[in-house]
This record gives structure tokens, sequence and C-alpha cells, in this order.
């Protein structure tokens, strides 16, 4: 109907361009245009204004030889007053670009290890912008913004990566572990040694205890009853711990004893011993003195 009229509606972010008798003549904006066919004047096609995005998925390899897949987004749009250029001048725009992003990918990516072509990104994305800013602008194309938005390396690849990360990790792990381990034993090691310090210390102050104890009842006791012998005073302390003992055994219902010879009469054995043992006490006492 708008042919019929001789005239053309073009729509909001687009640019039409009109020919007559099939040579460019103008470049119609959004809005409503008048079209005279008879005179030849006709509309050759629409040009969109808006802003366009082309992912580009380009294998290639690196410098260590790891086959990698790399991702790059091109963002694009027509340059103001070229839209006749950007119209006739490639017959296929995307695949025009997609042709300049291998070749700058295919040329950048070799010359880098794989893990500085996964920290040089930004240096990727931009060689490739300078070139097709350079190539594109010819065309009547503006390059708004290149990404390199993913480095695939091949399946194998990241699985090793993977494990030789993980197998660092876990020996980092081992390390504190062990090091962990090894501050425990050290400390309980410690521990053990400070209480049998202070276990023995505590025997020895009982036993040292035990000793002035019984020196203290035999000088009283002797001194109290006229006519007895230290050596009687001992026998008879000897004797009453004995049959308390004896006492202490029997009185227990959960009791487990092993019986063996005895009888009052081994107790002056035993007071031997120690008078024995009091008397050495003295004489290294008195010879430190």
């Amino acid at each position: 109907m708008g042919n019929l009229l001789c005239c053309v509606q073009v729509d909001q972010s687009t640019v039409a361009i009109r020919e007559q008798f099939g040579k460019f003549d103008s470049v119609l904006e959004p809005g409503c245009h008048c079209l005279p066919w008879m005179v030849g004047k006709r509309i050759a096609g629409h040009l969109t204004l808006r802003l366009q995005q082309l992912d580009v998925r380009c294998e290639t390899k690196t410098k260590d030889n790891v086959f990698v897949t790399v991702v790059a987004s091109i963002q694009y749009r027509p340059l103001a007053g070229k839209e006749s250029d950007a119209f006739y001048k490639l017959t296929n725009t995307r695949s025009q670009i997609q042709a300049y992003v291998f070749d700058v990918i295919r040329a950048s990516v070799p010359k880098l290890l794989l893990d500085n072509a996964f920290e040089q990104k930004n240096d990727i994305a931009k060689s490739v912008e300078d070139e097709l800013e350079k190539a594109m602008s010819a065309y009547g194309f503006e390059i708004v913004q290149t990404l390199i938005v993913d480095i695939e390396p091949d399946e194998h690849v990241k699985r090793a990566m993977n494990e030789i990360n993980a197998a660092a990790r876990m020996r980092v792990a081992a390390n504190e572990k062990a090091e962990a381990e090894k501050i425990v034993q050290i400390k309980r090691a410690e521990g053990e040694a400070e209480a049998k310090y202070l276990s023995g210390l505590g025997i020895a102050r009982q036993r040292q205890a035990i000793v002035d104890g019984l020196r203290d009842s035999v000088i009283g006791f002797a001194e109290n009853v006229p006519g007895t012998s230290a050596k009687d005073v001992m026998d008879m302390v000897l004797i009453t711990q004995y049959f308390d003992t004896m006492k202490e055994i029997g009185a227990s219902s959960k009791s487990s004893a092993v019986f063996i010879p005895h009888g009052p009469g081994a107790v002056s054995d035993v007071a031997a011993q120690i008078r024995d043992g009091l008397l050495q006490g003295h004489s290294a006492a008195a010879g430190r003195h």
C-alpha cells in the first residue's frame, strides 16, 4: 500500500537505503518518506543501527602446545554517515569479522604459555579490537567493544590441571597436619614429663613427711614413757600399721588379695630395714653438715 501511495515508513533505529534506477541515491532516516517509484526510485534494503554482538569460537594452541578454544565477543554497529558503505561494501559482515578475529587470535595466543594466556586475556582482546577497528572502519562499521569471555583448554588438560592443583593443596594440607601433630606430641611429652616430675616430687615429699612423722612419734613416745627405746616404739608402730592394713583388706567386699605366707614375726624384719634406712639417712645428713 505504501508503494502505491509513493510513501515508505522507516522504523526507529533503522535506516533505509534508497536507489534510483539501481544506483545509490540516499539514506532515509526513521519516519515517513515519499518514494516516487514512477521515476525509478526504490528501497534497496534496510540497515539496523542497533548495537550487534557476535560470539566467535576460535581453536588454537599455546606456546606449550596446549590446544584451547578462545571465545571472543565482538560488539559492533554501523558508523554514522557511512551507512551506504556498511550496506554495499560487505556481503556478509559477520563472516568478515569472524575471519579477522581468527587471524588475530591465532597470531597472538601461540606466543603465550597456557597460564599466561589466562592472565593476559585483556591484552588479547585489545589486539583483536585494534585490528578489527582498523579493518572494519573502511567498511563503515565501528567496533564498540571486544571481550575474551572464555579460554577453554582440552578436557584432558583441564583434568590434569585440576589434579595438579589438588595434589599441591593436599601436600600443603599434609604438611600442616604433620606440623600440628608434631606440636601436639611435643606438648603431650612436655606435659607427661612435667606430670612425672611433679609426681616424683610429691612422692618424695610424701615419704619425707612419713619419715619425719615416724621420727617425731618415736621421739615423743620415748620421752613420755620412761624406759622405752626407739626400737620398741618403732616395732609397735609397724605392728599397728600391719594389722590396720590386714583389716582394710578383709573389710573390703571387692578387694582382690593374693595370700602369701606371713606372720607378726615378719614385722621385726621390716622394722630392722626401716631402722637401717633411718640410720643411713641420719648419717648422710650429718655428713652434709
